[in-house]
């Protein structure tokens, strides 16, 4: 049992706590509601944030963050894709607590060890738990805005499953997620586009339209189509079309949990969260069945960068709040 550092801190955001808290304070405070959005969200269960760092996804994680409804929550499930090891599981922490610059977090050592003695996780090496931001980049903050209130996390580390797996740990982490006191939060970025990521997919045409996608290359890119549908449009809409598959409803969260996987078949659009996000649908699909459908809404959209041409590159990052 140790405490995990906050090994990313200094670099992928501030150390100083005062600094962190003012930025994240300014994140949420530009997050305004609308028609379709008056935060925080009754019944909020999950969220779908970013993250990359905070000056590139801060302020799209806090419409996430500003969903949640803290109220009688009392643990934080945190399901973070793998980027630096290969896994073919889900894998948990052994550590006690995770340090942040606002403060440590303590971890449901009770419910880890439950979901332990199911024999269906592997155990993270202290090395694999620090090197990992995916899940780091929210703690900070979870410890945010749970400020001064009494909660615990369950830090999970998704590897590179697929659709069945994803629904196995889904039906394992539905019970947990169906509890009252319980909040998930699901980590992903969306499209990382451009030649240093070697995804370069675009749509020479606005959707609607039967034209292919084309890979781009230094042998195929049109000045034409480009200026008449730039390439970050393009990823706008490879992003929306995931995100209207998963939108609850009118989907439910078994057809949008096929739906979704089909689209990664087709597109191959390098969402790193994919796995994180199956299990949380596999999840959904299991409390559906049990009459208990799940809302799923989109609250923010975003681009580091607008592409214009091969040569730049960009991140998506898209937030969603889940209510069920």
């Amino acid at each position: 049992m140790s405490t995990r550092e906050a090994s990313h801190a200094g670099s992928w955001y501030t150390a100083d706590g005062k600094k962190l808290d003012s930025e994240l304070s300014g994140f949420l405070a530009a997050v305004h509601p609308n028609k379709e959005f008056s935060p925080p969200v009754k019944g909020c269960k999950a969220i779908i944030a970013p993250h990359a760092g905070y000056s590139y996804s801060g302020p799209a994680a806090a419409w996430a963050y500003k969903s949640i409804d803290t109220t009688g929550i009392k643990r934080v499930f945190i399901l973070g894709p793998s980027h630096h090891v290969y896994l073919d599981g889900c894998a948990l922490s052994k550590c006690k607590e995770y340090e942040t610059p606002l403060g440590n977090l303590p971890l449901d050592l009770d419910t880890i060890n439950e979901l332990r003695e199911t024999g269906n996780f592997t155990d993270m090496s202290i090395e694999t738990d620090e090197d990992e931001h995916s899940i780091e980049m929210h703690i900070p903050y979870v410890r945010k805005i749970f400020q001064n209130l009494d909660i615990k996390i369950i830090p999970i580390l998704v590897g590179a499953i697929n659709k069945d797996k994803e629904n196995i740990f889904g039906s394992l982490l539905a019970p947990y997620f169906e509890r009252e006191d319980t909040l998930c939060v699901v980590s992903s970025d969306f499209c990382h586009w451009g030649t240093r990521f070697q995804y370069t997919l675009y749509y020479p045409h606005p959707a609607p339209s039967s034209t292919p996608a084309i890979r781009l290359s230094r042998s195929n890119t049109s000045p034409a189509t480009l200026d008449k549908h730039p390439i970050y449009e393009s990823i706008s809409e490879l992003d929306h079309e995931a995100m209207e598959l998963m939108t609850l409803p009118p989907a439910t969260a078994c057809a949008a949990h096929h739906d979704f996987s089909e689209y990664l078949s087709r597109t191959r659009n390098t969402i790193c969260g994919r796995h994180p996000i199956g299990v949380l649908l596999g999840a959904l699909t299991v409390l559906e069945k049990e009459g208990k459908p799940a809302k799923l809404q989109w609250v923010r959209y975003e681009q580091s960068s607008k592409c214009k041409t091969l040569n730049d590159s960009s991140v998506s990052y898209a937030s969603a709040c889940i209510t069920f």
